[in-house]
């Protein structure tokens, strides 16, 4: 329903999460974000070997040069922290395989974590303040996501970059110190530069779905440099008669889903940490899948019917492109595809998409269907899962999965997360010379001085034009 704007929204929260000191943060929120920083970088260092379309992102920032500020993860070397920015949002989510929220359209540190590193290790901060920031864009990523529900893709957009375009804004806000008002003004100028149209869904062949958050993460370190500046922006850049409600979701928004407990409790506990690098929507399926092989060789599976949330509709059609997806990131997207070489394999992993004609998996794929139950068109269902697998024997299996893997609820193991880190960060094309080290550091950068001092004891300074 269309709500009355609360007064001043823009300003409210813009003053609200500026405001808060790493001190006024509760300890588990701090803790959050150091795992997701840790993630968030691990998962880049793995898209800059395997990501489809990335290296074009680092080459032109290492020919375009700069003032070396900020690091390429993955590429090694500084260029500015904009550049930075770009090219590590584009790392993000191009193996998707970074950390979501369950019941949220929403990958809450694809953005955030890139802009707010860059500009951390540009302005030499410590590692506190780098967590704070983190915790706060986080935070109202995940509040503009449940604000919005499914408004911004019914009105044709692409939910989750420009939820964390505006996340990343105010992170790379707080970092810097930029009080309410200059927080505004780069709210304002984001919303010059971002867009997400829900065409995303509809190319398979594209690679935009893969490294679209290089676009947002960009646009909030330009945006928060440009208001420190002072460049004005508009009073109301979201709540305003023509601001970003209104534009992109008719004013349909819930206003107490971005103020409710503002600045006194926060997203980031509510993380999930992905298990396997495919959209969190396949995650469910694709365990009911490990779990059932050992009663379903593929050879002996005549039908794989899928049941799940009306929004994973996606995920299954169009069924022949669906069935043999045209490129890694859309294989990532794909659950007959995902659920089919889970049977094959009896694992998915980072090498499960360097090839996509195994006729193994491509003649599975074509038995799996998905069918939407509208029971489950609520948050709370749209990361679980129903598998019925008829046998050709004639058995039928069932297995349901409520809860997906990596949830809070049912979190992966420390020693997961690790192995996680250590497996992307071999296919770096640079890679640290000690990724364990490195995740440590990271995972401990609350008590470090320097955010540049830790990243350069691990990765690669020299910065190198491929065409020179």
């Amino acid at each position: 329903m269309t709500a009355p704007a609360p007064e001043r929204l823009s300003f409210r929260l813009a003053e609200t999460l500026t405001s808060l000191k790493p001190g006024d943060l509760p300890a588990d929120v701090l803790d959050a974000a150091a795992v997701s920083l840790v993630d968030q970088v691990g998962v880049a260092l793995g898209g800059a070997g395997l990501g489809e379309g990335c290296g074009a992102f680092a080459d032109l920032a290492r020919c375009e040069g700069g003032t070396p500020q900020s690091t390429l993860l993955g590429f090694g070397g500084r260029v500015p922290a904009a550049a930075a920015a770009s090219v590590n949002g584009a790392l993000a989510h191009a193996l998707d395989y970074e950390d979501s929220v369950d019941g949220l359209p929403v990958h809450p540190h694809a953005q955030v974590v890139p802009a707010a590193l860059a500009l951390a290790e540009a302005h030499d901060l410590d590692g506190a303040a780098l967590l704070a920031s983190i915790a706060v864009g986080c935070d109202l990523t995940c509040r503009l996501a449940a604000a919005t529900g499914t408004e911004l893709a019914g009105h044709g957009w692409y939910p989750p970059p420009l939820a964390g375009a505006l996340g990343a804004t105010v992170a790379s806000a707080h970092l810097l110190a930029l009080g309410p008002g200059h927080t505004v003004d780069a709210l304002s100028l984001v919303l010059m530069q971002m867009g997400a149209p829900g065409e995303i869904k509809y190319s398979p062949r594209s690679l935009v779905r893969g490294i679209r958050d290089g676009f947002g993460a960009n646009a909030a370190v330009r945006a928060v440099q440009l208001a420190a500046a002072g460049i004005r922006g508009f009073d109301a850049p979201l709540e305003g008669r023509a601001g970003f409600f209104a534009t992109h979701v008719s004013g349909q928004y819930r206003p107490e889903a971005l103020l409710d407990g503002l600045g006194e409790t926060f997203a980031g506990p509510r993380v999930s940490y992905k298990p396997w690098p495919s959209c969190r929507g396949t995650h469910s399926f694709l365990e009911a899948a490990l779990d059932l092989r050992d009663e379903a060789v593929p050879a002996g599976i005549e039908a794989i019917d899928l049941a799940g949330a009306p929004v994973n509709v996606m995920l299954a059609e169009p069924p022949e492109a669906k069935r043999a997806p045209a490129s890694a990131i859309d294989a990532k997207f794909s659950l007959p595809f995902t659920v089919a070489t889970a049977f094959v394999d009896g694992r998915v992993d980072l090498g499960s998409f360097t090839s996509l004609e195994r006729s193994e998996v491509l003649e599975l794929a074509r038995r799996v269907t998905f069918t939407a139950d509208p029971a489950w068109d609520v948050p709370d269902r749209m990361t679980s899962a129903r598998m019925t697998v008829r046998l050709r024997d004639g058995r039928v299996l069932h297995r349901r999965i409520d809860v997906p893997l990596g949830n809070p609820s049912r979190p992966l193991s420390d020693d997961a997360l690790r192995a996680k880190f250590a497996a992307c960060a071999r296919h770096a094309p640079q890679p640290p010379p000690d990724p364990a080290q490195l995740a440590a550091d990271l995972r401990g950068i609350a008590r470090e001085p320097s955010v540049r001092a830790v990243l350069g004891r691990h990765l690669p300074e020299e910065t190198r034009c491929p065409s020179n």
